[in-house]
């Protein structure tokens, strides 16, 4: 091990998930010598999210990426469906979005990262260093110039103009620097588990009754998410018989197939609502789930992961091309996102009462529901807050000469 290595960038991204990855490959391919660390060998974890919005489609046709992007197996949903008490209705309808693509996709987050890894790969700005793990910022007179990283042949040093911790919700680089997030209470917690299908069978996304079932088609197999209320997950046998009764008594025709899961098919998702109350100091900013971690409700978490990435290269490219950024520069990425977040935010926290009711509780369709049942509009307004989102970023990045080559003239703001 060279104990007096250092490596050099002028940005240095920690975390390869979805929103490093995409800054990673935006700031490259703007001329910025961006490195990326990961800390996994490879993507390949299970019960991840996997929904890719309309408005991200839009950014990788911005980047030329749509056509190997759909190339990738995948399923796709054009409007969100419900079955309340046995009654399918419709809640969100992407029909009329103002997006190339008007169907929210899933795909493996898996799938889904190798393609950004590959299109950075294909940037002489861009690199990733897997099996590396950013451990704590090196600070300098309170200024922020790089961070400590380890990998397979020990630690070493990399100096940058700017670091960007995107590395999750349990965030290394964000603790070391002693940002710390204001926690929102969740009452709820997702049990994430796959059940197989026949080719030629479909199911409504929400089951909703005694608790919600989310039900995504991946082709071949179901994945499941079934909402509970916080903290009660025992992992124990007496957990398992209750969960298998209550999401038969929820969909029935899933019976047999959920009777035959066992303890170590299920995923326990602890939800957290949080976010920090500032997302920079002086040569560090933090991006994604790192920034605010968001409840699975909606799918919209990766979503707005990207937004933070599209967002941060528009604003800080071209500054990174010439020099570091000044924390006032860096407080506009915050400026420009912060209010997506915070609604949203909200949103999922309304949502948590709904999400574990009782349909024995609840005799009628609740008000929203019957709202959207009777005013068909009403569908594509959620149908656009869903599938867009709020604020939705296009890409503007420009190479230091002239428009990447492969990027689609950028859409409205």
């Amino acid at each position: 091990m060279n104990e007096n290595r250092t490596e050099t960038a002028d940005c240095v991204v920690v975390g390869g998930g979805p929103a490093g990855l995409m800054l990673g490959l935006l700031l490259a391919r703007s001329g910025v010598d961006t490195l990326v660390l990961e800390k996994h060998a490879d993507f390949l974890r299970d019960f991840r999210g996997d929904t890719i919005h309309p408005s991200t489609q839009d950014a990788l046709a911005d980047l030329g990426l749509i056509d190997e992007f759909l190339a990738l197996p995948h399923t796709e949903m054009s409007h969100v469906t419900l079955r309340y008490r046995g009654r399918d209705m419709v809640l969100a309808d992407f029909s009329r979005l103002p997006t190339a693509r008007k169907t929210i996709a899933f795909m493996p987050q898996w799938d889904f990262l190798d393609l950004l890894a590959r299109a950075g790969e294909r940037e002489p700005g861009f690199r990733l260093l897997r099996r590396t793990r950013g451990a704590e910022p090196i600070v300098e007179d309170g200024r922020v110039v790089g961070v400590r990283a380890e990998g397979p042949e020990g630690a070493f040093d990399v100096r940058s103009r700017l670091v960007v911790a995107a590395d999750g919700r349990d965030s290394d680089v964000r603790a070391a620097a002693g940002m710390v997030p204001r926690k929102i209470a969740s009452a709820m917690d997702v049990l994430w588990f796959r059940l197989p299908k026949d080719p030629a069978e479909r199911q409504p996304f929400v089951h909703a009754g005694d608790g919600t079932l989310i039900v995504i088609d991946r082709g071949d197999f179901f994945q499941v998410a079934y909402v509970i209320p916080a903290g009660s997950w025992e992992g124990d046998a007496e957990s398992l018989a209750a969960m298998r009764t209550r999401v038969s008594s929820l969909v029935p025709e899933l019976n047999d197939r959920v009777h035959a899961l066992e303890l170590d098919d299920i995923k326990l998702l602890t939800v957290r609502l949080e976010r920090l109350r500032r997302w920079q100091r002086d040569g560090l900013l933090a991006v994604g789930d790192a920034a605010h971690a968001m409840s699975p409700a909606g799918g919209v978490g990766i979503n707005l992961a990207l937004q933070d990435a599209i967002a941060t290269a528009n604003i800080l490219g071209p500054i990174l091309r010439n020099r570091r950024p000044t924390e006032r520069e860096l407080r506009r990425v915050q400026r420009r996102r912060a209010l997506p977040t915070v609604i949203i935010q909200r949103v999922q926290r309304v949502l948590q009462d709904p999400l574990l009711g009782s349909a024995a509780a609840s005799p009628k369709l609740p008000l929203p529901i019957r709202a959207l049942q009777r005013i068909p509009f009403l569908r594509h307004v959620t149908g656009r807050v869903v599938g867009r989102g709020i604020r939705a970023e296009r890409v503007r990045i420009r190479t230091a000469g002239e428009t990447s080559a492969g990027l689609a003239a950028p859409g409205p703001q």
